[in-house]
């Protein structure tokens, strides 16, 4: 699948990127309540992986601030949100580095297996992030507790991924397409 790789140069401040962020924003924090009731499965992590080979790493990291945000305003704020939100940047930093330079070359299947191993990453991620609180002497046990909940994050990523990529890139693609050539016409 290819893509235009000049998204990224889209400026974040203008009203139409704005609308963008809010929206996929908006889908994927209405997927993660509509899939709360099952444990660490939701469309959050791949709709992120998806946004920021599109739009780049800023776009990703406010993806995934505003996603973590606005969701526990609702499924309920703790001392977790601050690692949700640091575990979800560091797979779009992930993204946006390694991922999206090479994207036009990596396979579907490989894509969705990413999609997966993000999932795992996230759960790594909030284990080290849970050492101010319990001290490292706890990370191995806190992490091995949760390994079961992060299996379950990687196979919703991929069952999520190979729905919403075939569906997501070309919509948004195409519409970013005919918003870059409107901010050329605007300027």
């Amino acid at each position: 699948m290819t893509f235009h790789n000049k998204f990224s140069s889209i400026p974040v401040s203008n009203t139409k990127s704005i609308v963008l962020i809010g929206m996929l924003t908006a889908l994927s924090v209405a997927g993660r309540i509509f899939m709360a009731p099952i444990p660490n499965v939701s469309p959050t992590t791949s709709i992120l992986i998806i946004t920021t080979i599109l739009l780049g790493v800023k776009y990703g990291i406010i993806q995934a601030v505003l996603t973590m945000v606005v969701s526990n305003l609702i499924l309920g704020m703790g001392i977790w949100t601050m690692p949700q939100i640091v575990s979800l940047s560091v797979i779009a930093l992930v993204t946006g580095i390694l991922i999206r330079p090479l994207f036009s070359k990596i396979p579907f299947w490989a894509m969705a297996l990413y999609t997966g191993m993000a999932g795992l990453l996230y759960g790594f991620v909030i284990s080290l992030a849970q050492i101010p609180l319990y001290g490292f002497k706890y990370f191995v046990s806190y992490y091995l507790a949760g390994l079961s909940f992060d299996m379950m994050h990687a196979a919703g990523n991929i069952g999520f991924y190979i729905v919403l990529a075939p569906i997501l890139f070309p919509l948004l693609d195409k519409l970013l397409v005919r918003y870059v050539s409107g901010m050329k016409l605007n300027h």
